[in-house]
């Protein structure tokens, strides 16, 4: 009956299983309790199952929200036997998240890759209906695997409904899902159900019924038993939120039954399982003496619960929470502690009942909760591990280990980006008498939240001071975690070079090797000019000897792009990768991708920049990474800018700039004014081209960044060129200088070299061009054609115009190899003007694809097979196939061997 008026609910759910074969997708279905998603659910499983369609669901409960992967566990269990046949890796993660072995979990986004190619595999079969309720419940590992796996099923045979309370804060909120909003029924429908369950009401009470459920389907159906119970036309007070007044009504209905049932109702209540089995045990330990299923029967006949095979399920969560609701504190911890007893062999969940047992402080208690935390921080539960530290310090009755135990919960919170619950917890560890160290690492924690970011947080010399001092005391670890948080703090905001000095400072006096890779990405981010020649001998002799440790080659990658290692950073970065893709560590791995793009942008290597600007600017909405996100987007437009597609630059330069406003990021800023002068250069604008370049070297402006803003000079001189700035270039000439006489920066010497030959007069520039191109340019393609560009601009301009074909053929030639429309366009020109004909460039066949696209045809072409492919992007071995399948055709192509020839540069003999 709860179906009343839902005929376009239903079409629009019938609709969307009926088609799963050809597409599938993810809907989220938000309502107020009552409204009728548990009986749209209803239908949809049992429309999918009549459909030969394989169903699986799992529910949120509120009491296994503190049990990490209870509701994947719930989901996957049918199918669990496919784990067996996934990649070594993702078997184990997901082995290990479900509780099937004892090993650690790496991240949760390989838990959400396994769980996604075992649902794939699962749907090979029949397809798949999953069907998630109340997700607002779920533990937090569970649904973060579950948002990583809704946002990839376009290609698969499966179909995910979530339903939400409405009000309710889930990880669902930002994934992106589309939605359906459940309203209430309109009056007529809802009169109509009224009287299909009571038919005998009198007017009075009708009238008051409908006014008062307003459309509520549970409402309009419950309402009517509360009446009869009450007697007469007596209603729960109108005062009350309609949720309040069904639980009192449900609340009613339980007053009436035998003691005993009461008793084993409300341990079902309390209980996560479901499990008749553990439900009969507990009422047997709370009552003292043996009962069975009997004891239920009142339960089922006030229309409270349901049994099937094994199990015991609510109605509805409303009736579940009324239950607990109604019963006395006194009560409540009785059928916990009968929980707990009959809970032995599982540690987890027995501690949680013991804890929810003790009125007081116990030091057992706590210590079994901080066994729990570590066990769920190993299964990747760190949302769990924080809840179960968090009651640990509450039940502790020894004042320092509920300090330990609050700070380290405080840590882990970080990890998940709870800030809420930092301040929370740090507020409550202040009350306490702390350590000099865990002041200090109080202090860092609350101030580690996006780089330091966002807020009201602790600056770069404060926080070299806490690092300083908790190094004195022991932590040197902990020392030097405090400081790169210092170090990225100069990267992202300019603190000054007093603050700059004094981190210095501070890391000198560490007992920590200058070769640790910390300590190189610390002076490479806090002292980019000054260190950058211990950098970057640091660099090069940890070259191939780091280890393959990838978040060491993060650091490095980081480190060399500071100083102006291109060719270094890329390859550092490029090492990362496959070890943090192994691993599953996203937020990382986003970081990296990102570092890479950036340096391969300078480079020229776009196929390379291309897929991974592309993915890390995906990667950084999944991880909730804002500003990594604005970079990389900000990465997407110079691409663009070089690839002449100027709308489109000007289109992601304008989205990477709201978010570096935001909070005054200023490498995003820096990028995006790069690529705004490289579009505007590109479309003739170039005195706009002047003017966004020069902010990038104005201290007042927020897209001044110290080491970035000397690593687009060529740009600049050449917008300075044509617009007659050749003085205000001088200037930002002679500052780099003196920047170049202190560290021997590969990109910054590249440029200067470029930079002195153009600005230079008469017969000086000729040698100058010269000194350029014989500098090492190898792995620098993209400066080299540069310098042959304008050196052939300036031969032919001398009328030496022999010379200046051979240096613009070059030019031309590594363009189109690299993708680089604008200047290979450029080039033509010189050379048509030289009387030379050029070959027509073929239109790059990358241009006919995504950028998500030409990620997986590089990977294919490089010889990856489906799955591998998947493994490094995070997707379904089968969406692989069919996004191949739509690439063949956009290349004219029919196999993937094909990849390899139509994905590289090629020419053609210029036409008749």
């Amino acid at each position: 009956m709860s179906l009343f008026g839902r005929e376009q609910e239903t079409k629009r759910l019938f609709e969307m299983i009926d088609g799963v074969r050809h597409r599938g997708g993810a809907l989220i279905i938000r309502g107020e309790a009552g409204i009728g998603k548990s009986a749209l659910l209803a239908e949809v499983g049992a429309r999918a199952a009549n459909s030969e369609m394989r169903v699986l669901t799992t529910i949120g409960v509120e009491s296994e929200a503190q049990l990490p992967y209870a509701g994947l566990h719930q989901l996957l269990h049918p199918i669990r036997a496919g784990v067996d046949a996934l990649p070594g890796p993702q078997g184990a993660a997901l082995r290990a998240a479900l509780g099937l072995t004892d090993e650690a979990v790496p991240d949760v986004f390989l838990v959400g890759l396994a769980a996604l190619n075992l649902l794939a595999e699962a749907a090979a079969d029949a397809p798949l209906v999953l069907i998630a309720e109340d997700v607002h419940r779920l533990d937090r590992s569970s649904a973060d695997v579950l948002a990583f796996v809704a946002r990839r099923l376009e290609s698969e045979p499966i179909v995910l409904i979530l339903t939400a309370r409405d009000g309710a804060i889930s990880r669902f909120d930002e994934a992106g899902l589309p939605s359906m909003q459940v309203e209430p029924l309109p009056e007529d429908t809802a009169a109509e159900l009224l009287d299909a369950v009571a038919p005998d009401l009198a007017a009075p009470v009708r009238s008051r019924l409908l006014a008062e459920a307003a459309g509520n389907p549970l409402a309009l159906t419950e309402l009517p038993d509360a009446v009869r119970r009450l007697g007469g036309d007596r209603l729960l007070p109108t005062t009350l939120p309609l949720t309040v007044r069904l639980e009192r009504a449900f609340t009613a209905r339980v007053v009436e039954l035998p003691a005993e049932t009461r008793t084993s109702l409300l341990i079902a209540a309390l209980d996560d399982s479901g499990s008749i089995a553990e439900t009969l045990a507990a009422t047997t330990a709370a009552l003292g003496t043996a009962v069975d299923v009997a004891v239920l029967t009142p339960a089922v006949e006030a229309r409270l619960i349901e049994l099937g095979p094994g199990t015991l399920t609510f109605r509805h969560p409303l009736m579940r929470a009324a239950i607990p609701h109604s019963a006395d504190a006194a009560e409540r911890q009785a059928a916990h502690r009968a929980l707990a007893e009959v809970l032995s062999g599982q540690p987890d969940r027995r501690a949680w009942h013991r804890a929810a047992a003790t009125a007081g402080r116990d030091e057992s208690v706590a210590v079994e909760l901080e066994l729990t935390a570590d066990r769920a921080q190993r299964r990747g539960g760190v949302a769990a591990a924080v809840a179960a530290l968090e009651q640990s310090a509450r039940c502790s009755d020894v004042p320092a280990r509920r300090a330990e135990r609050l700070l380290r919960a405080a840590d882990l919170a970080v990890e998940s980006g709870r800030r809420d619950v930092v301040e929370r917890l740090l507020a409550e560890a202040a009350t306490l008498e702390l350590s000099a160290r865990q002041r200090a690492q109080g202090t860092w924690l609350l101030s580690s939240f996006d780089d330091g970011m966002r807020g009201d947080t602790t600056g770069p010399v404060e926080l070299a001071g806490l690092a300083e001092s908790v190094a004195a005391d022991g932590d040197v670890d902990l020392a030097m975690r405090i400081l790169w948080g210092a170090g990225m703090r100069c990267f992202w905001t300019e603190p000054g070079p007093v603050a700059r000095q004094h981190l210095m400072t501070v890391a000198d006096r560490l007992p920590i090797d200058d070769r640790d890779p910390r300590m190189v990405a610390i002076s490479a981010y806090v002292a980019p000019i000054e260190r950058g020649g211990a950098v970057l001998a640091n660099l090069r002799e940890l070259a191939g000897v780091s280890g393959g440790d990838p978040q060491v080659e993060r650091f490095l990658g980081s480190a060399a792009l500071q100083v102006g290692a291109f060719d270094l950073s890329a390859r550092f970065s490029a090492a990362a990768l496959s070890g943090l893709r192994a691993q599953g560590r996203l937020g990382l791995l986003t970081r990296a991708l990102a570092v890479q793009a950036w340096s391969a942008v300078r480079l020229g290597d776009l196929v390379v920049a291309l897929p991974a600007a592309e993915e890390a600017s995906r990667l950084a909405q999944e991880t909730n990474q804002p500003f990594m996100y604005g970079l990389a987007r900000a990465v997407q437009a110079e691409i663009a800018a070089l690839r002449g597609d100027c709308e489109q630059a000007w289109g992601l330069a304008a989205e990477a700039e709201q978010v570096g406003l935001a909070a005054g990021a200023r490498p995003v800023l820096a990028t995006v004014q790069l690529a705004r002068g490289r579009t505007a250069l590109g479309e003739g604008r170039y005195a706009d081209a002047f003017a966004d370049l020069r902010r990038m070297h104005d201290p007042a402006d927020p897209a001044y960044q110290l080491a970035l803003r000397g690593y687009a000079i060529a740009e600049l001189a050449e917008a300075a060129i044509r617009t007659g700035q050749t003085d205000a270039m001088h200037e930002i000439l002679g500052e780099l200088e003196t920047f170049a006489s202190s560290t021997p920066s590969p990109a910054l010497h590249i440029g200067l070299r470029y930079v002195r030959a153009v600005l230079a007069q008469g017969d000086d520039a000729a040698g100058l061009f010269h000194a350029a191109l014989a500098a090492d340019l190898t792995g620098w393609p993209l400066e080299r054609a540069r310098i042959q560009l304008v050196f052939g601009e300036w031969l032919r301009r001398q009328r030496r115009v022999a010379e200046s074909r051979l240096h613009l053929r070059a030019a031309r030639e590594t363009c189109d190899a690299l993708g680089l429309i604008r200047w290979s366009e450029r080039a033509r020109g010189e050379l048509r003007a030289a009387g030379e004909t050029s070959p027509r460039r073929s239109a790059d066949a990358r241009d006919q694809l995504t950028a998500h696209e030409v990620s997986i045809a590089q990977l294919a072409a490089e010889g990856l097979t489906n799955r591998e492919i998947g493994q490094r992007l995070y997707l379904s071995h089968r969406t692989v196939s069919t996004h191949l399948h739509r690439i063949f055709p956009k290349l004219g192509i029919s196999s993937r061997a094909e990849l390899g020839q139509v994905l590289r540069p090629s020419t053609e003999p210029p036409s008749a």
